[in-house]
């Protein structure tokens, strides 16, 4: 590694440890020729990944263009930024896992509309808005309904599974039947 004060190529590593969870080792250097300390950042190189867009052109992917459209969703909802992080880091690990060389741009805002779903409704909706190009009010409140139609189900089945899961064990006994 070239020293950035002095440009010779001699150094040794000093310290050396995995950061931003495994993906990235960071070393930190001491050049031979002047005694400069300086960190370097080691990672993958990933296979660029292009998105598809509707009008069928291709664009690099980029993951602050994908950050910045959850952002505007979740714009004064009470949702941590290290939330969204996480969901832009699961997105991207899903499409360089399963896309080898180009991802629909629909693909993608689908993995987006999953995570908010289950993190935020009013999120959801806004990039649902967005996203699916809703063209009326009337398309607006389907939308609506469908949610309110999940959340009411999964009430139904969060109370029945309780259920369940508050009965007596014992309750269940044989009985014997004389005759």
């Amino acid at each position: 590694m070239r020293c950035p004060v002095c440009e010779k190529d001699e150094d040794k590593v000093i310290d050396s440890r995995s950061a931003k969870g495994g993906s990235v080792i960071r070393r930190r250097r001491e050049c031979l020729g002047c005694g400069y300390r300086f960190t370097t950042y080691e990672t993958i190189e990933q296979t660029p990944i292009y998105v598809v867009k509707r009008d069928g052109r291709r664009e690099p992917f980029n993951r602050e263009k994908l950050l910045g459209g959850i952002l505007t969703a979740c714009k004064k909802r009470p949702i941590p930024m290290e939330t969204l992080e996480t969901i832009v880091a699961e997105i991207e690990t899903r499409i360089h896992n399963e896309s080898p060389v180009e991802v629909p741009s629909q693909a993608i805002g689908e993995l987006v509309m999953d995570k908010l779903q289950e993190l935020d409704e009013v999120a959801y909706v806004r990039f649902a808005s967005v996203y699916r190009q809703f063209k009326n009010v009337q398309e607006f409140m389907d939308e609506s309904e469908a949610i309110r139609r999940r959340r009411l189900q999964k009430e139904v089945d969060k109370s029945q599974l309780s259920m369940f899961q508050n009965q007596d064990p014992n309750q269940h006994k044989e009985w014997k039947i004389e005759g």
